[in-house]
């Protein structure tokens, strides 16, 4: 018997706008990115579609973050347009 792996994770790729964001992020805030961006990786249908766009907006009011993707047609990509802390 195999042992269960979790859920299959997407790739995830940030686009400039949000890498210029992660350098004026501190420590704590990219940390709090990070468990953000690890559970849409997992689940890329969190947040909200943005009317007219291929683009969701997934806001985690607990950790104070937000940030703006899109997923690949296969689901195996993730693009982060923008992050927010």
């Amino acid at each position: 018997m195999s042992p269960d792996h979790g859920a299959r994770r997407s790739r995830v790729i940030m686009v400039e706008p949000a890498l210029t964001q992660l350098t004026k992020l501190t420590a704590s805030e990219t940390h709090r990115l990070d468990r953000a961006i690890v559970a849409i990786s997992v689940n890329p249908e969190l947040g909200t579609e943005v009317p007219g766009t291929l683009l969701r907006d997934y806001a985690d009011e607990v950790d104070g973050v937000r940030v703006i993707f899109f997923v690949s047609a296969l689901g195996s990509i993730t693009i982060v347009a923008y992050v927010e802390a």
